[in-house]
């Protein structure tokens, strides 16, 4: 048997057993994990507010400034035959000659003493008396009132032109019935000025005009007829036309 002092010896021992294996079980136990943090949504811009007025229109491009000068109109015997653009002529539609625009320009004519305005379509060459700027058909010269007086104190205002292309001008110093007399004159202007030549018109048959020239642009046209105005005091008219045909 073991003594008391023996007894409480292992007695000893096993309590210290005993505690250290509840220490290791402590150490063992798992921790529960903290909690996960809660999701917080990404933050969404706000669009800003988009405002309910209208956009005011664009204002509509001005007119293009035009020439200033003396209109005068023309119908019969001219009603029905070949303009300078092939088109039949027909005095009664909104038409209008001029000598440099394209075919198929508009234009806006303003009559300045009456006010009263009208639109046309170039589809013709003329008018080939110096000073006056443009010649319209009998109906857009009805609208603003021209028949009676004939000619009228006009402003032109280019609405609209076809696309360019590729033209040559020259300057017109006579025109004659008499072909003869035409060749003359157009000899005289070749020796001066290197060119010249004698043409036709669907829109005025029977007279042979004299055209000096052949102008990349109208201005340079212009110079050259300020030329022959300047050096050949035998020229008493010298005005720029646009060539069609070259």
């Amino acid at each position: 048997m073991l003594g008391s002092q023996q007894m409480r010896k292992a007695l000893s021992i096993a309590m210290a057993g005993t505690i250290l294996l509840a220490g290791c079980h402590r150490k063992r136990v798992a921790q529960a994990p903290p909690p996960a943090p809660t999701p917080v949504a990404p933050a969404v811009s706000t669009p800003p507010a988009v405002s309910t007025v209208p956009t005011p229109a664009a204002p509509a491009p001005p007119l293009e400034p035009g020439e200033t000068g003396v209109a005068s109109w023309y119908g019969h015997p001219f009603h029905g035959r070949a303009s300078a653009s092939g088109e039949i002529y027909d005095m009664e539609q909104m038409t209008a000659a001029h000598r440099t625009l394209p075919f198929g320009t508009m234009v806006r004519v303003f009559d300045l003493d009456n006010e009263k305005s009208v639109d046309v379509r170039i589809n013709d060459r003329g008018p080939f008396v110096d000073g006056r700027i443009i010649d319209l058909s009998h109906a857009a010269a009805r609208a603003i009132e021209m028949i009676g007086p004939g000619t009228a104190r006009v402003r032109l205002e280019i609405l609209s032109a076809p696309v360019p292309v590729q033209s040559y001008f020259g300057v017109q110093v006579g025109a004659f019935r008499n072909r003869t007399s035409a060749e003359g004159l157009r000899l005289a202007m070749e020796a001066k000025y290197g060119r010249a030549r004698v043409v036709q018109r669907a829109d005025t048959p029977g007279w042979w005009h004299v055209v000096v020239g052949l102008e990349l642009t109208e201005n340079g046209a212009h110079a050259l007829a300020s030329r022959i105005r300047d050096e050949d005091s035998s020229v008493t008219t010298a005005f720029v036309v646009r060539l069609d045909s070259v």
